[in-house]
């Protein structure tokens, strides 16, 4: 009996397992060495009644080993059970507790039990029910359908409440259905290629289809395939199931906003956050000249930008999209060739729901011919406004010069007629003759400023203007002499002008006669005549060292008609008035700088272009 029962204790320690007794009637208690290396006390750790009670975890596990305990040592009743501990060294442990009861006279005299640390095998079940609890949950609450198909017959065996909700089936109805029953008879044959493809191989392919639901309404969805799986002798397949009406529709959407946007003849630029191109439609690329390649990465503005591109618009622009604001504006773009055009362009800030930025998106018009029209409407109406300017001016010019006239020669017939005395009536015949005289040098100029206005297709011939200086210098040689005016022309001799040749004539001669008539009596007299050229005009300079002009004074009639400023007894004012309405005749114009003092400086604009 000694030899067997120390084969037994051999056996148990080499299988790790402990031996423990309770005397109840010595009240002593045994552990053996794999029961203390369990416990992780030390081997001469010497244990009494109740030392292994706080072993056991306080709470379920220590209530339920106190139990077994109790109805052990006073009922009798073995036990055998898996409880938690903490260790001397206060390590968590799993274990599982054996115990036998050994009677005298029916009563229990001895417990006796194995203990063993089951701690590996309790944390693989621990883990292993957690996953089983997290795959419950996944499969009970996933979005997608999920069904679980014998492969052998292709029919459901188990599915998630999704299913029930995407298939329209019930509880009872799924269980044994067929799973090409889920879907159009037109999908049959490509479910079943999927199916047969699925049960051969473990890859993972997601197809589209259409689901057929209960009552016949065909969804479109997703299916993929997860691994096969065996259980006993049936092997298992898991298909997932995903409702995609929702991007389905917003797909077809998508494609007609996308062909509208790309076949409007409106153009539309899209720029990321930092204004930086990324798309464009066909109709911004026709209109200029640029490929996708060539603008994306890049900002509009600065491919489009020349060098009359309004630089106040530009920074309206830049300040609204730093402040990620919309704005419309009107400007004045080029294209790739350099081709300009007038664009009306709405610019758009687009935020998610974050409300971070996250584009622009720029919507334009060429409207070039529709500004063209403004442009010409507006400089028509400020020649009809300068038109009614003028003829306000001539009308009030004629009531004034005639009614004068016309009142002197009134007022001598009045005389001529109130008196009998031959000779005193033919007094008056000079005076009447000289009033006359007057009336008709009023009605000459304002024939000869009627046929200048008139005169809207003058035909302009390429003068040379040296010689025309020179012709003029010779008309006026005498005069030129007599005053000792000086001269100074740098006029090149192959300068050539477009004007109308008895219109240049006229207005040169004003130039020297108004050089030699306003002269400085303090000093040598000259005339200077050069040229300079700019974008629009060739402008032909007349600078005098004569008496000068107050333009803050008299600026704005120094080319009206009956103007003078210094008292000249043979000034009539009409002069520089005349020459003013030939130049703009020909649709250039004349501009005066000039010092009371100093002298002046009329710049003629002609060639216009």
């Amino acid at each position: 009996m000694k030899n067997k029962l120390k084969l037994y204790f051999n056996a148990a320690q080499s299988a790790k397992i402990g031996i423990w007794e309770l005397n109840l009637k010595k009240s002593s208690v045994y552990w053996d060495a794999v029961t203390r290396c369990i416990l992780e006390v030390p081997e001469d750790f010497i244990p009494v009644l109740g030392s292994a009670i706080p072993f056991y975890t306080e709470g379920e596990n220590r209530d339920r080993i106190k139990f077994f305990l109790d109805q052990a040592i006073n009922e009798g009743i073995p036990f055998s059970d898996k409880f938690q501990i903490t260790t001397a060294k206060n390590n968590i442990k799993y274990v599982e507790c054996n115990c036998q009861i050994v009677f005298k006279n029916g009563k229990p005299r001895r417990l006796l039990g194995t203990f063993q640390d089951i701690t590996k095998e309790q944390n693989l079940i621990n883990e292993l029910q957690l996953n089983v609890e997290k795959f419950s949950s996944i499969f009970s609450s996933a979005n997608d359908a999920i069904f679980i198909i014998d492969t052998s017959d292709g029919f459901i065996t188990q599915y998630n409440p999704r299913a029930v909700v995407l298939s329209g089936y019930n509880n009872s109805e799924l269980i044994g259905l067929h799973i090409s029953e889920l879907f159009p008879d037109k999908y049959n044959k490509k479910v079943a290629i999927f199916m047969k493809y699925h049960l051969a191989k473990d890859d993972y392919i997601v197809n589209e289809a259409y689901l057929k639901t209960k009552s016949g309404e065909a969804v479109p969805v997703e299916i993929a395939s997860g691994k096969k799986f065996q259980v006993g002798e049936k092997n298992y397949l898991v298909c997932f199931i995903r409702d995609i009406s929702e991007r389905k529709s917003a797909e077809s959407n998508m494609n007609m906003l996308s062909l509208a946007v790309s076949e409007t003849t409106d153009t539309i630029i899209i720029a990321d956050a930092m204004g930086k191109t990324v798309w464009a439609n066909k109709a911004y690329l026709e209109l200029t000249g640029f490929s996708l390649n060539e603008i994306v990465g890049y900002t509009p503005g600065f491919l489009s930008k020349g060098p009359e591109t309004d630089q106040h618009t530009t920074d309206i622009m830049k300040q609204a999209i730093q402040q990620k604001k919309s704005i419309k504006v009107t400007i004045l773009n080029y294209k790739k060739n350099k081709e300009k055009y007038w664009f009306d362009l709405n610019i758009n800030p687009v935020f998610n729901k974050q409300n971070t930025l996250i584009n622009y998106i720029g919507v334009g018009r060429d409207v070039s011919i529709r500004q063209a029209k403004e442009l010409e409407l507006n400089k028509l109406l400020e020649v009809t406004t300068d038109q009614n300017n003028k003829l306000f001016n001539f009308a009030h010019i004629i009531s004034h010069n005639i009614r004068s006239h016309t009142s002197n020669l009134s007022m001598i017939l009045e005389v001529m007629n109130d008196t009998e005395d031959v000779e005193e009536k033919l007094s008056y015949i000079d005076l009447f003759k000289e009033a006359t005289e007057k009336l008709s040098e009023t009605i000459e100029y304002l024939n000869e400023t009627i046929t200048i206005q008139k005169s809207t297709n003058l035909e302009k011939t390429k003068i040379c203007l040296k010689d025309e200086i020179e012709k003029t210098k010779n008309i006026l040689n005498l005069t030129i002499k007599e005053n000792q005016i000086t001269v100074l022309d740098t006029i090149p001799d192959d300068l050539t002008i477009f004007a109308v040749p008895a219109y240049l004539e006229s207005i040169l001669l004003n130039l020297f006669t108004n050089a030699i008539r306003y002269k400085s009596p303090d000093r040598a007299t000259t005339l200077e005549i050069n040229y300079e050229l700019n974008d629009q005009h060739t402008i032909i300079n007349f600078k005098d060292n004569g008496l000068g002009i107050d333009l803050d004074k008299n600026g704005h009639k120094i080319f009206g008609m009956f103007k003078t400023f210094h008292g000249n007894s043979d000034a009539r004012g009409i002069g520089l008035f005349i020459t003013k309405n030939q130049i703009e005749a020909m649709k250039g114009k004349i501009e005066v700088e000039s010092e009371v003092g100093v002298g002046s400086t009329f710049k003629l604009y002609l060639n216009e272009k």
